[in-house]
């Protein structure tokens, strides 16, 4: 059965399962939009700071989309559900809230390009799987987003998967950074297909595929890449900074979400 949005405002456990998966959605893309928008100006090449620079405005996009699905479902107002929720009710994966590296934006930025590649790409494969997945979700609302996203995904998955592949291939120190800030990334890699404590409502209510469905294509696609590029790809993944499905976060998001929010908790009333 699809549902419409006026379906799933008439039924309160779907409409709560289609709430929290639609903030684990937006969260992701949200601080990993802003992550990205911490490259600019830092990137290795000037086409390459244009490039992210137009992949962290789609991404941000995304997530714009996202919370209005949630404003339509009753959750509040978009801006207000982007910029003025706590950590604690954040649903991001631990690995998008990292920061870049050492230092910040203004004061000695000194960014790990190898891991913002791994992460963005191991990411988009992720969002890939989840959107395939979307597209034929119950949520009819969501279903037809997913669509729409999934164009501007294909570029972005290009684009990170051509930098991971060139890096990786380079072999001598590109190779050695792009394998420790694959350890990193896989430490974390969990989270990003956990679907919370509310994960079987999702299967249950036919909005998007199991955990281990999900996580079971992302492997199958990247395999074939591991292999040409004489990489192991691990047995099994992990969630060492904890489930940001649940709630579980770092400091890094703290001090995210005070910057991100600056200005509109300045004056939460005014029109920007």
């Amino acid at each position: 059965m699809r549902y419409a949005l006026e379906d799933a405002l008439k039924n309160e456990a779907y409409r709560d399962a289609a709430l929290e998966l639609l903030f684990q959605l937006a969260d992701d893309d949200f601080i990993l939009a802003y992550r990205g928008s911490e490259w600019l100006g830092l990137a290795p090449h000037i086409e390459e700071d244009v490039a992210f620079s137009s992949i962290s405005q789609d991404t941000m996009g995304h997530a714009a989309i996202f919370y209005q699905l949630l404003s339509d479902l009753g959750a509040g107002d978009p801006d207000r559900l982007a910029h003025a929720r706590p950590a604690a009710e954040r649903k991001n994966a631990v690995l998008l809230e990292k920061v870049n590296g050492p230092g910040t934006y203004l004061t000695e930025p000194h960014y790990d390009w190898a891991f913002a590649v791994v992460r963005n790409f191991f990411y988009a494969q992720a969002k890939k799987v989840k959107i395939e997945s979307l597209k034929n979700s119950s949520y009819q609302p969501l279903g037809e987003a997913a669509v729409k996203i999934n164009m501007e995904l294909y570029y972005h998955l290009l684009h990170w998967k051509t930098w991971f592949s060139q890096l990786v291939s380079a072999g001598g120190e590109a190779r050695s950074r792009m394998e420790a800030a694959m350890e990193a990334v896989f430490e974390e890699l969990d989270g990003l297909f956990s679907l919370g404590a509310k994960g079987e409502e999702f299967a249950k209510h036919s909005l998007i595929d199991s955990e281990a469905a999900l996580k079971a294509n992302w492997v199958q696609l990247m395999s074939p890449l591991f292999e040409s590029l004489d990489l192991e790809m691990p047995k099994s993944f992990g969630m060492k900074g904890g489930n940001g499905r649940n709630g579980e976060h770092t400091a890094d998001l703290e001090t995210a979400l005070d910057t991100l929010g600056e200005v509109y908790n300045f004056d939460p009333a005014a029109s920007w």
